[in-house]
């Protein structure tokens, strides 16, 4: 019997030990799951007060630290190896010597260099040779600086309302931003610049006081309701545009609220703020600057989407648009061969939409900027980047085979559009020489218009496809068509350059490469 108490007593300290054990264990779980309830109902803690001219990051930083961080991490890039460890960016002139002959007379052929993370944008553009050297035109600060505040005090100073701080941080006034991008759109870089830096970027948190501290480029405010935090678009060009697209008969199958608008009888115009669902919202704040647009100083700043998003139907926009002193529009005036050309800016947007991933209802933002779990919290990535560097999140959610694979098909697709750019630019730089030879050798205007326009096709697509980011990804079978038609478009010119029966003429001895030509990015 004496054996059996201490063996007893033995048992029942390790009961307890056992329930209190267990018991702190599901204590601890409860308070976990408590606490993360919590922070699912407050996934911020307002710290600080932002507006509508908040263009400086750093204060919503504060009270979103985890976007915040995110967002200062697009400083670096290692997936394209010039991340914040360089002065500048590779020069894309010296990897591909020819772009130099496609951009001749143009700003790009004097410096053109590789993309890098949002926090570089405005920075890389202050300092690129077609801002110092160059005669710029200001409407590129569009989207490379947080310049709506700008736009509404413009627009509100032109409609004799008051524009000072407090005036400025009063909401969005869409109205009042989209009077003063027209009104700045044709001025000159150095003259907007200066106008950024003079609008306020916030209120001091001490005096509140507003704060004057220079440029920024796309910030917080650019995406975000300060009221409401949710996603919304703010440039005008893309407000227009949009608008444009919904009001034509180009098929949209991919943004089902223009199609409903449609449906309603098209009352109004179509407000991508208020109209379309938050799934293409998560395109529409990239589309409003990932895209093809005319930035130059000869009108304003024009999204061509009155056809549709086609390459094509691009196209047929700026083949029908006249400048507002009825001259022909074109980009600028190819400087060795006299033609007028169009210059692709980076139609990310339009060739998404006509992507395999666009059809399925994938945004921008479900691939660059995945969803990912933050304690308690489900927030959407702000170190935006290439899907590459996040497979995982970004591509893996759907597409269930290992990073390996996905990472070959990526770069099977990227290296077949690199090949056809390749021909293409052989095509194109052969095609410049039979020009230049049959101009040398006298042929008239008349003879030279059909090549004219043959060359104006084919350097459009080239640089259509070379100039978009994802380097065929985003549409791989309409990437490939449009360089097909680039290379048969040269080689077209080619042709008919070889088939005129020149009579060299004495007395013309200029040269097109003496005459000047625009430079406007």
């Amino acid at each position: 019997m004496s054996d059996q108490q201490p063996r007893s007593f033995g048992w029942l300290i390790l009961l307890t030990a056992l329930t209190a054990f267990a018991t702190f264990g599901v204590v601890a779980l409860l308070v976990n799951i408590f606490e993360r309830k919590q922070e699912a109902r407050a996934p911020f803690t307002k710290v600080v007060d932002v507006t509508e001219i908040s263009t400086d990051p750093e204060p919503w930083g504060l009270n979103f630290p985890q976007q915040y961080e995110d967002y200062l991490k697009t400083v670096n890039d290692d997936y394209t190896d010039f991340g914040g460890n360089h002065a500048l960016p590779p020069s894309k002139l010296e990897e591909s010597p020819w772009l130099k002959r496609l951009f001749a007379g143009y700003a790009f052929s004097i410096d053109y260099r590789e993309a890098r993370g949002h926090a570089h944008m405005l920075a890389d553009q202050e300092v690129t040779k077609r801002v110092t050297d160059v005669q710029q035109s200001g409407a590129c600060l569009h989207c490379h600086a947080s310049i709506a505040a700008t736009y509404r005090r413009i627009g509100l100073e032109e409609q004799g309302k008051p524009a000072d701080a407090k005036s400025l941080a009063d909401g969005f006034q869409q109205e009042a931003v989209l009077a003063g991008f027209r009104s700045v759109s044709t001025k000159k870089y150095e003259e907007i610049h200066a106008e950024i830096e003079k609008t306020p970027d916030g209120f001091d948190a001490a005096s509140g006081d507003p704060h004057v501290g220079g440029a920024h480029p796309v910030s917080c405010v650019d995406c975000h309701d300060p009221e409401t935090m949710s996603i919304r678009v703010t440039r005008p060009g893309f407000i227009l545009g949009i608008d444009k697209l919904a009001k034509s008969d180009a098929e949209v199958p991919h943004l089902p609220s223009i199609q409903s608008w449609r449906d309603s009888g098209k009352k109004g115009d179509y407000d991508p703020n208020t109209m379309a669902t938050r799934q293409e919202m998560r395109s529409f704040v990239c589309g409003q600057c990932h895209v093809e647009y005319y930035c130059a100083n000869k009108m304003t700043l024009t999204y061509p989407w009155s056809n549709g998003l086609k390459m094509e139907n691009l196209e047929a926009e700026w083949d029908a648009t006249t400048f507002p002193d009825g001259g022909e529009f074109y980009d600028y005036v190819h400087k060795t061969t006299g033609t007028k050309v169009y210059k692709a800016q980076h139609p990310e947007f339009e060739l998404w939409s006509q992507g395999i991933h666009a059809r399925a209802g994938v945004s921008c933002s479900d691939c660059h900027m995945p969803f990912e779990k933050v304690g308690a919290t489900k927030v959407s990535s702000h170190w935006v980047r290439s899907p590459m560097m996040n497979i995982n999140k970004a591509c893996q959610t759907c597409h269930k085979v290992p990073e390996a694979e996905i990472k070959a098909r990526v770069d099977v697709i990227q290296d077949r559009t690199r090949a056809l750019i390749d021909r293409a630019a052989n095509a194109m730089t052969e095609m410049l020489d039979a020009i230049i030879e049959v101009q040398e050798a006298g042929a008239t205007e008349e003879q030279l218009k059909p090549i004219r326009d043959l060359q104006r096709k084919a350097m459009w697509r080239l640089d259509y496809i070379a100039s978009e980011n994802s380097k065929g990804f985003h549409a791989s079978q309409e990437s490939a068509r449009i360089l097909g038609e680039s290379i048969d478009y040269s080689r077209q010119a080619i042709a008919k350059a070889y088939r005129i029966d020149v009579k060299p003429a004495a007395s013309e001895d200029a040269s097109p490469e003496d005459s000047e030509s625009p430079t406007d990015e």
